[in-house]
C-alpha cells in the first residue's frame, strides 16, 4: 500500500514533536513525512528533519513549491500560528486546491476535530482544525457529561508549563480562548463554554493540568462518573499519559446565576481534574500540552490516510 506523504509546516516545538511521532509510530499506519517547512534556517526542527532524510526549506510555505516532493504531497500539518495558517491555507489552495490540511493552530478555518468525540465526522474535509491543547484535553470530558445529561455551561482551565510554550503558542493566546470556548459548545455539547489558559512559570516545570467544570441538568452521578471513565480510557488510546488526577466532585446547586444563561438555575456541578503527562518524544514529560496536540493530529491523519488509501484502491 502506498504511503500517504505528509508535510509539516512549522519547525518549532509542536512541529518537531509531530515529526518524531510520525516518523516513528505514524509510518506503521501508512504516513510518511517527506518535507518540513520553517522560517529559521538554524532551528532544531529543520536540523532534525535533515538528519532523518526529510527535505526541508527555511523559506516558509512558498519554499515548499520548489521542493521535488511538492507534487506528491497528500496531507499538510500546519504547526505555526493562527495568523500564519490563514496565509498558508490560502497559498496551498492556490497551488494544490485538493490538498488535505490538519490545522494545529486555533485558526479554525475548517471544522473542529477531537478524535474521541467526532473523529470520524470530518475525514473528507479539506481542512480540519485540532482546536487547542486545552481543548483536546478537556472537550472529551464535557462530551462525557453531555452524553448523560444536558450541559448548560462548561468552563475549562488549562495550565501548562511556561517552558513548553513556544512562540507560536504564545502568539495564539487570544485565539486559544476563543476557539476553545466555541469548540466546548459545538463539539463538547455545552450550551455555553468558557476557556482559560495559564502559562505556569514554576521551576522545575509542572506537568500539564486541566480542570473542567460543567453545570448540567440533575443526573445520576454514578452514570456521569462511568461515562467520564470510559472517555478517559478512549483518550488514553492515543495519549497514554492522560489521566484523572482525583475523583470527580459533584455539587447539587440551586438559585445559581450564570451570565448569559439566567438566574435561579438549579442543576449539577461536576468538577473534573486532569493531568496530561507527555511522552517526551521532544520536550520533557511535563509538556503534556505538546503531546496531546500532536497525538490528536496524528490520530486524525491516520484515519484520513486509511480513508484515502481505501478510496484509491477502489478506483
Amino acid at each position: 500500500m502506498r504511503k500517504i506523504k505528509a508535510v509539516i509546516i512549522g519547525s518549532g516545538n509542536i512541529g518537531t514533536d509531530l515529526l518524531i511521532k510520525i516518523q516513528g509510530q505514524g509510518q506503521e499506519q501508512g504516513l510518511e513525512v517527506v518535507a518540513m517547512v520553517g522560517i529559521d534556517a538554524t532551528s532544531d526542527g529543520l536540523a532534525r528533519a535533515r538528519r532523518m532524510g526529510v527535505a526541508t526549506t527555511d523559506q516558509g510555505v512558498e519554499g515548499l513549491v520548489g521542493l521535488p516532493v511538492f507534487d506528491h504531497i497528500d496531507i499538510v500539518f500546519d504547526a505555526t500560528s493562527a495568523a500564519a495558517h490563514v496565509r498558508n491555507d490560502a497559498f496551498l489552495r492556490r497551488h494544490k486546491p485538493g490538498i488535505r490540511i490538519v490545522d494545529l493552530t486555533p485558526a479554525a478555518i475548517g471544522p473542529y476535530c477531537v478524535p474521541v468525540v467526532n473523529g470520524e465526522k470530518h475525514l473528507d474535509a479539506l481542512n480540519v482544525n485540532m482546536v487547542t491543547c486545552g481543548g483536546q484535553a478537556t472537550i472529551p470530558m464535557v462530551a462525557a457529561v453531555a452524553r448523560v445529561a444536558p450541559v448548560y455551561y462548561a468552563e475549562i482551565v488549562a495550565s501548562i508549563a511556561s517552558k513548553s510554550a513556544g512562540p507560536g503558542t504564545r502568539a495564539n493566546i487570544d485565539e486559544f480562548t476563543e476557539t476553545t470556548s466555541r469548540a466546548i459548545e459545538s463539539v463538547g455539547g455545552a450550551g455555553r463554554g468558557k476557556a482559560i489558559i495559564v502559562l505556569n512559570p514554576a521551576e522545575p516545570p509542572l506537568i500539564m493540568r486541566d480542570t473542567v467544570y460543567t453545570f448540567s441538568a440533575l443526573a445520576d452521578e454514578i452514570l456521569i462518573a462511568e461515562s467520564v471513565d470510559r472517555m478517559v480510557a478512549a483518550v488514553r488510546g492515543y495519549v497514554p499519559g492522560y489521566r484523572l488526577k482525583q475523583q470527580l466532585q459533584f455539587d447539587r446547586l440551586t438559585d445559581l446565576t450564570i451570565p448569559g444563561l439566567g438566574s435561579g438555575l438549579s442543576g449539577l456541578k461536576t468538577s473534573i481534574f486532569l493531568e496530561v503527562e507527555g511522552a517526551a518524544h521532544y520536550l520533557p514529560a511535563y509538556a503534556g500540552n505538546l503531546d496531546i496536540m500532536t497525538s490528536a493530529a496524528l490520530a486524525t491523519a491516520e484515519r484520513m490516510a486509511t480513508r484515502m488509501a481505501a478510496d484509491a484502491a477502489a478506483v
